[in-house]
């Protein structure tokens, strides 16, 4: 992970960039997030009914924001299952403390979703 990437690991969102798959203009949304290694994990609750899962689905390349910092990046649905929990896990391990709701439905439910980040930021 780079050193910038990895300073980063502590933010409480992140901006994700899609292209819209209907309109091809950009679309940003503030998300949770976690960082492993060159990797950030998202948590989609509205599982591929989510706007910015259809997007990627369409368009996986995207860029994300994270503070004063935007990486360019490559989408991808999770489906090997140990890259699942750990991503489940990750976020889960980030936001529980700090959040007063209970998470374990969303982790349970959500679809989680990979983005490879370029190795510079813009």
């Amino acid at each position: 992970m780079s050193a910038e990437l990895a300073a980063l690991a502590g933010e409480e969102y992140c901006y994700l960039t899609t292209t819209g798959r209907v309109t091809g203009r950009p679309h940003t949304i503030e998300i949770w997030f976690s960082l492993q290694g060159d990797t950030l994990y998202l948590l989609s609750g509205g599982r591929d009914r989510s706007d910015w899962v259809k997007n990627v689905r369409r368009t996986p390349q995207v860029t994300v924001r994270i503070a004063d910092s935007a990486f360019p990046g490559q989408a991808r649905i999770v489906e090997d299952a140990e890259e699942d929990a750990l991503a489940r896990r990750l976020l889960v391990e980030k936001y529980a403390p700090r959040y007063s709701g209970d998470l374990s439905g969303w982790r349970r439910t959500a679809l989680p979703v990979a983005i490879d980040i370029a190795a510079s930021p813009r």
